[in-house]
């Protein structure tokens, strides 16, 4: 299967797009939420990347009502340069997001890895991986309690999605090889 940001576009803005008021839109330099006005909110993802239209969502299908009203959310976000307590505090909002958009990864075959966001400080391997480990309690804890349902909807309509590309029937596509 080969998923293209234009399919998650689609996919969302078919579930979204009308019930919530908000689209998903690639071709950003960096993602950027902005809430509804006179136009629908728009979640907007880096360029034609997959796995950032996921992480977006996945931002978005956790803000509240209040949350979604404000610009990015309303939170902080400090680019590439953040020094380790910046990284720290990058560590603890992020869990749940990465967490969600490994599930949203997975419904449609995409490989995860957490991300860490910034180039500029050298961030031990160790580290890495407890930040790993804890997107991953957190991704089994999502999937045990249940998704949000926006989340919950979201990540449906990427299995359907997924389920629809698989063929029908796999020995049509197959050469077989004959004696000679």
């Amino acid at each position: 299967m080969t998923l293209r940001s234009h399919d998650i576009i689609t996919i969302f803005n078919g579930l979204f797009g009308a019930e919530e008021n908000t689209l998903l839109c690639g071709g950003l330099e960096e993602p950027f939420y902005q809430p509804s006005g006179s136009d629908p909110a728009r979640i907007g993802f880096r360029y034609d990347f997959c796995r950032s239209a996921l992480h977006e969502v996945a931002h978005w299908c956790l803000a509240g009502s209040a949350r979604r009203e404000v610009e990015d959310y309303g939170y902080w976000y400090t680019p590439d340069d953040r020094c380790e307590l910046q990284q720290a505090a990058f560590f603890r909002v992020e869990v749940k997001p990465q967490a969600l958009e490994a599930i949203f990864c997975e419904a449609v075959g995409l490989q995860f890895r957490v991300s860490l966001d910034n180039l500029s400080i050298a961030i031990t391997q160790d580290r890495v991986d407890l930040f790993a480990g804890e997107v991953d309690a957190a991704k089994r804890r999502l999937m045990a309690q249940g998704l949000p349902l926006r989340a919950q909807l979201f990540h449906q309509a990427l299995k359907r999605y997924a389920a629809s590309q698989v063929p029908q029937h796999p020995a049509d596509h197959c050469v077989e090889l004959q004696a000679s």
